[in-house]
């Protein structure tokens, strides 16, 4: 039996406090007040002193209103009914359709073990050539995508949701604009992808603490689905919005700010949720991609700073594309060694042309007259760019190493190519 307070003893912004015993961090409570009854966590303990959060603001609150508490932190259903639907960051379903109670599981909890993990092996094939051919993307991988307002993250990522070869996957959206929400949905809809996603979507009209719940939503199902031996991926976006929640709160709380007001926790804040990446031993994997925009396009800001440190390299969206130089993914040489015996050199080939194209652009900007090597160096920049960066270009692997090929025989002979005979005798294409 779980006591019932009837007193509050003060109201901060949307954070209240109770005096209580036998509380715990992260435990749900139920508001009771004239408005009806409201959801709310504990996010901070200090003495007998308890301050929760309510989900649906402290509007309409009084000191003398009931607090109850629960006993157990936020749960989601594990259930295999989740494919299809849309919830909110609080898991109040968004579509209209009833709720799922069965399955219950707890948010939030600790990492995997080491000791389950296996070393990554496997590509996820997307069908964008700079991730295939130039970044691959590995099972079990934890990359962001660092770009700024405006970008098109969300639509890579929908192209992403739509194209890669996994069998389930979990989108968490943070701050969006309701159009976003749609945008995704729909997308997902009229792709025939939505049928294997669960969405958790928090939008900049929703309660500031569903925000912070929707990465641990998304992670706890993956984390269940995974352990079914599912290859699950999780999309995040946009990992600043969950940031800047924490900073909020923590402000709420006036907790001493670190750096640019962000609370001193923010790396572990943010290595629990990349850290459940996993694949596991005997069973599935979980792949996190998340979209972390940079404020005033500062890499050295305290969230891509920190998250530098946590992930296994990271994306970079400039201009509408994924920048070849920046952009990594640590875990590459895992697998692209293991796809085409041409992989690794077309890879290297390509980036290395590709840098004597962007240094020919300084040299013409500059007024220096093009020898015949430059006017080469330009018409390849032309064809790398039109051919393997733009985002619209959407084929397999093995065609996008045919088109490299094909893209450096219109622009080299083979002598200027610096790949080894037996690659340029398999792979080199043959004059018609």
């Amino acid at each position: 039996m779980r006591k019932v307070y009837h007193r509050i003893i003060q109201i901060a912004g949307n954070v209240i406090t109770v005096e209580a015993d036998d509380v715990a961090y992260n435990d749900l409570a139920e508001v009771k007040s004239a408005r009806g009854t409201s959801l709310a966590q504990v996010i901070r303990l200090l003495d007998n002193k308890v301050y929760l959060q309510v989900f649906a603001g402290s509007r309409g609150i009084s000191t003398g209103d009931e607090v109850r508490f629960l006993g157990y932190p936020m749960r989601v259903s594990s259930s295999e009914d989740l494919l299809g639907r849309v919830f909110t960051g609080g898991g109040v379903p968004k579509d209209n359709r009833p709720a799922i109670l069965e399955n219950l599981i707890e948010i939030g909890g600790p990492s995997v073990n080491p000791a389950k993990r296996i070393i990554p092996r496997n590509m996820i094939r997307t069908g964008i050539p700079m991730i295939d051919v130039f970044n691959t993307l590995v099972e079990s991988q934890k990359l962001p995508i660092f770009s700024v307002a405006g970008e098109p993250y969300n639509q890579l990522l929908a192209r992403i949701a739509m194209q890669a070869e996994v069998d389930i996957i979990i989108l968490g959206g943070m701050g969006l604009k309701h159009d976003d929400y749609l945008f995704f949905r729909n997308t997902l809809d009229e792709h025939g992808a939505l049928s294997r996603s669960v969405i958790f979507m928090h939008t900049a009209s929703d309660p500031v603490v569903e925000c912070l719940l929707v990465p641990d939503m998304a992670l706890a199902v993956a984390e269940s689905y995974a352990l079914k031996g599912k290859r699950v991926l999780v999309l995040l976006t946009d990992m600043t919005n969950f940031a800047d929640a924490l900073k909020e709160i923590a402000i709420t709380m006036e907790q001493i700010p670190s750096n640019r007001g962000y609370p001193g926790d923010l790396y572990s804040q943010l290595a629990s949720r990349y850290e459940k990446a996993v694949d596991f031993d005997g069973a599935g994997s979980i792949t996190v991609l998340a979209a972390t925009t940079m404020p005033g396009d500062d890499v050295t800001h305290p969230i891509p700073d920190n998250t530098g440190y946590i992930t296994e390299g990271q994306f970079y969206l400039r201009h509408g594309r994924i920048e070849p130089f920046g952009s990594l993914s640590r875990l590459k040489q895992q697998v692209n060694s293991k796809t085409r015996s041409d992989h690794r050199t077309i890879m290297d080939t390509m980036i290395r042309f590709y840098a004597d194209y962007k240094e020919t652009l300084e040299k013409r900007s500059m007024g220096f007259q093009m020898s015949k090597w430059d006017e080469k160096l330009l018409k390849y920049g032309d064809l790398f760019e039109a051919r393997m960066m733009d985002l619209s270009v959407n084929i397999p692997l093995e065609d996008a190493l045919n088109l490299g090929w094909k893209t450096l025989a219109e622009c080299f002979d083979t002598t200027e190519a610096g790949i080894k005979s037996d690659l340029i005798k398999e792979y080199w294409p043959k004059a018609e």
